[in-house]
C-alpha cells in the first residue's frame, strides 16, 4: 500500500508579517492569500525493516536510520524528522516505512513551502494511520511542529493555507486563529489569473532571519516597524473588499500600498536587484506587485492590468528568472491511498 498526500502552496496577496507573533499576539493580524495548482507532495510505503527511508525527490537528498523515535536532529532533512517525531509522540507509528517528498516550487522561494510540506507529510501519516485530524487540527499541528518542536520562526499563515486550500482572509488573535472562506465570482478569479504574473527572480533566502528581527523590532517597539504592520493589516481588508466586489484593477495600487510598507518591517526584504525588477515591470505596465513570503528574494508578483501581461513577462525575462504559470485552486490537503 502506499499512502499519498498533496497540499497546495499559496500566494500571500496581503497582511504578510502580521501573523506572526508577537505582533499578532498585541495587535491582531490578518491575512488574504490563495492557493495555487504548485504542490508539496508525500508518499508513505510501509516496509517490513525496522527502518526509515527518506527520499526528498526535489532536492536529490536520501537518508536512512533505524526507526527509533525520536529521530535525532542533524541539519540533514530535519523539517521531516519533525513530523515523524510528533506522529510518533502522539499516535505511535506502527512500523518501519520509506516516505517520498516533493516540492513544486524551491525552499526559500516565498510560497510557503515548508509549511506546506509539514502539512503535506500529516496528511499521508493521517492517511496511513487514520488519524483523526480536522483542518483546524492539521494546520495547528503543522504550526507546532515547526515553531515549538523545531524552533523556527515564522507565522501561522502558511500551515492554514495549505490545510483550508482556496481564498480565505484569516484573523489571529494569540493562539486563536479564524479562517473565513471568501466566496469570489469564479470571473473575477479569472481575470485575476489571468492579470497576476508569478515570476521566480532565480534567488532564494532564509526566511526566518528576516522573520526575527521583524519579532525582534515588535518587542523593542520600534515605531516604524510596527505602523508597518498596521499600514499592511488594512490593506488585506482592502484586498478582500476589492475581491469580493470585483474592483479587480485596484489590486494593483493595494499590492504596491502594502509592499511599500512592508519594506520598513525589517531589513532586507528588498534590495537593489529586487526594486530594479519592480521598477521595470511598473514602467512596462503593471500597476503594482510585491515579493512573495518574507522578502529578500524568491517569487514576487505584479498586477498587470488589461492587456499589459505580456510586455511585462517581456521586461522581466530580461533579469534571467523565469515566469511560473498557475491556476487558483479551491482545495485544501488531498489524501488517498492505493
Amino acid at each position: 500500500m502506499i499512502y499519498r498526500s498533496k497540499a497546495p502552496l499559496r500566494l500571500g496577496l496581503a497582511g504578510g508579517g502580521t501573523d506572526v507573533s508577537p505582533y499578532s499576539d498585541m495587535f491582531g493580524g490578518a491575512i488574504l492569500n490563495a492557493t495555487i495548482s504548485l504542490y508539496a507532495r508525500a508518499a508513505i510505503e510501509p516496509i517490513p525493516e525496522n527502518k526509515v527511508i527518506f527520499e526528498s525527490a526535489d532536492r536529490k537528498e536520501q537518508l536512512e536510520c533505524e526507526a527509533v523515535f525520536p529521530l535525532a536532529y542533524n541539519g540533514k532533512l530535519d523539517i521531516l524528522k519533525g513530523v515523524i517525531n510528533r506522529v510518533a509522540k502522539d499516535y505511535g507509528i506502527p512500523s518501519g516505512f520509506k516516505l517520498t517528498t516533493f516540492v513544486d516550487a524551491p525552499a526559500g522561494s516565498g510560497l510557503g513551502t515548508s509549511s506546506t510540506l509539514v502539512v503535506a507529510v500529516l496528511g499521508a501519516f493521517a492517511e496511513w494511520l487514520k488519524l483523526p485530524l480536522g483542518e483546524y487540527d492539521m494546520a495547528h499541528l503543522a504550526y507546532c511542529i515547526e515553531r515549538e518542536d523545531l524552533q523556527q520562526a515564522g507565522g501561522k499563515q502558511d500551515q492554514y493555507a495549505a490545510t483550508f486550500g482556496g481564498v480565505n482572509f484569516m484573523e489571529f488573535y494569540g493562539d486563536k486563529v479564524i479562517v473565513n472562506p471568501l466566496r469570489i465570482k469564479q470571473k473575477y478569479l479569472d481575470e485575476l489569473e489571468n492579470n497576476l504574473v508569478l515570476y521566480y527572480t532565480s534567488t532564494s533566502r532564509l526566511s526566518s532571519s528576516i522573520i526575527s528581527e521583524q519579532q525582534k523590532n515588535v518587542t523593542d517597539k520600534k515605531e516604524s516597524s510596527i505602523e508597518a504592520m498596521h499600514h499592511l493589516k488594512e490593506q488585506s481588508v482592502m484586498m478582500k473588499e476589492a475581491l469580493l466586489r470585483g474592483e479587480i484593477d485596484k489590486i494593483g495600487e493595494i499590492l504596491d500600498y502594502g509592499f511599500q510598507h512592508k519594506k520598513n518591517m525589517a531589513k532586507g526584504i528588498s534590495n537593489t536587484q529586487l526594486d530594479e525588477i519592480y521598477e521595470a515591470a511598473k514602467l512596462a505596465g503593471a500597476s503594482g506587485g510585491k515579493i512573495s513570503g518574507a522578502g529578500g528574494g524568491g517569487f514576487m508578483i505584479f498586477y498587470c492590468p488589461r492587456n499589459t501581461r505580456y510586455a511585462v513577462v517581456d521586461a522581466l525575462n530580461a533579469f534571467g528568472g523565469q515566469v511560473k504559470r498557475y491556476h487558483f485552486t479551491h482545495q485544501g490537503v488531498n489524501t488517498w491511498t492505493i
